[in-house]
């Protein structure tokens, strides 16, 4: 009997350790992990200079509290600033906290201009994590239902429809801001217009609402930029980071410029564990090794490479419907639920996982090579296409 929540409908294995893009599990099965730890292992498993540093901080210091300065956490920001254009940063645990943290700020921000119910405008198939105020703001029936009541101060638009957000602008004068993912993740990996970032930037500038970019999944170099906004040439006013920020030691990040950068104050938020020394060690070393050995560069090469390899693998299937993605986040939209296809994959060595009920979806480590890049594709095709002919 296990004494863990039932929380997970967790596949039939257990991994013991792991080198690069591969883990092996008890047995000494070697398995390709084309998933990364749901985006999060970035420079794949056990990178050497990730372990070091690690080590490093480790033996040195792992905590003391946000109650003292903490010299890694304050090196951190300035990275982040540096790289995002943002001005400063809350650090906390987790992609929750993260977009917490932002939602708290949006409702601050629209108190100190007068606006007694501050909404934000959210998205249709959004993820945003499982705290109440998240699962709100989430576009996903599956993680609200039983949780009610929800939280008040949301108002919901389809997702790349900038006519949408321009009709909640003239019929709802509580609007503060716009928290968004560049790229949707748990909702299908889907990609919007060229233009909709743009869009939404020239929206709020018109109306005075906050920009907020939910970057958890799309971004530390997954899209082949620092962040995903970066392809469209406009900057937000609140980005949040976690996953592959530190590369699997727990860390998420609230960044802000301008005036959404001066809301909060002291007592306003805080996290015990947020940005502790071993958390900012390994985030740093992450930053360092992705502009080192050119891992921006590799995401979007080998991103384009594996689509272009599907795209020809899976061509005149009527039940693919779309090979999507941009960097390193790829989904296989099928025309039927697929769940069945991640075990599948499990058995013949491959880690993906199934998202949106039908979307196959890849979120390989940004170290990925060309040959393996090929396995994933060729192995991958063939349990795509015995599926959908069986």
């Amino acid at each position: 009997m296990s004494h863990l929540m039932n929380t997970y409908l967790q596949l039939p294995v257990t991994f013991a350790r792991g080198e690069g893009v591969w883990l092996w599990d008890e047995a000494g099965k070697r398995y390709l992990d084309a998933l990364a730890g749901v985006a999060v292992c970035g420079l794949g498993h056990c990178h050497p200079k990730l372990v070091a540093a690690i080590c490093r901080q480790a033996g040195a210091l792992i905590h003391t509290s946000n109650l003292y300065h903490i010299g890694k956490q304050e090196q951190l920001a300035t990275r982040l600033a540096l790289l995002s254009g943002m001005d400063n940063a809350f650090f906390c645990n987790s992609g929750a906290e993260a977009n917490e943290a932002a939602i708290k700020l949006a409702r601050l921000y629209g108190h100190g201009k007068g606006i007694d119910l501050p909404t934000i405008i959210v998205m249709e198939k959004s993820f945003h994590g499982r705290t109440m105020a998240t699962l709100t703001a989430s576009g996903n029936r599956k993680v609200q239902a039983g949780f009610e009541p929800l939280l008040t101060g949301f108002a919901r638009v389809p997702y790349n429809d900038l006519d949408a957000v321009t009709q909640v602008a003239v019929h709802n004068k509580n609007v503060v801001a716009i928290l968004v993912e560049p790229y949707q993740g748990e909702g299908g990996v889907n990609v919007p217009q060229a233009s909709y970032l743009q869009g939404l930037r020239h929206l709020c500038d018109q109306n005075g609402w906050l920009l907020m970019l939910d970057e958890v999944q799309c971004g530390t170099g997954r899209s082949g930029k620092w962040f995903a906004f970066q392809h469209s040439g406009i900057v937000p006013d609140v980005i949040t980071l976690a996953k592959g920020l530190g590369s699997g030691v727990p860390i998420g990040a609230c960044l802000a410029r301008g005036a959404a950068a001066k809301v909060f104050k002291p007592g306003n938020h805080a996290s015990t564990f947020g940005g502790n020394p071993l958390a900012c060690a390994a985030a740093l070393t992450t930053l360092q090794v992705i502009e080192e050995d050119g891992l921006l560069r590799n995401a979007w090469e080998l991103g384009d490479f594996i689509r272009a390899r599907f795209k020809a693998q899976l061509a005149g299937l009527s039940g693919v419907q779309e090979i999507r993605g941009q960097g390193l986040m790829i989904g296989i939209e099928l025309s039927k639920p697929c769940v069945g296809l991640a075990e599948e994959a499990l058995r013949k060595g491959l880690l993906v996982n199934v998202t949106s009920d039908k979307v196959v979806r890849l979120l390989p480590p940004l170290v990925i090579q060309r040959a393996e890049a090929e396995q994933v594709v060729n192995t991958l095709s063939d349990i795509v296409k015995e599926f959908l002919m069986a």
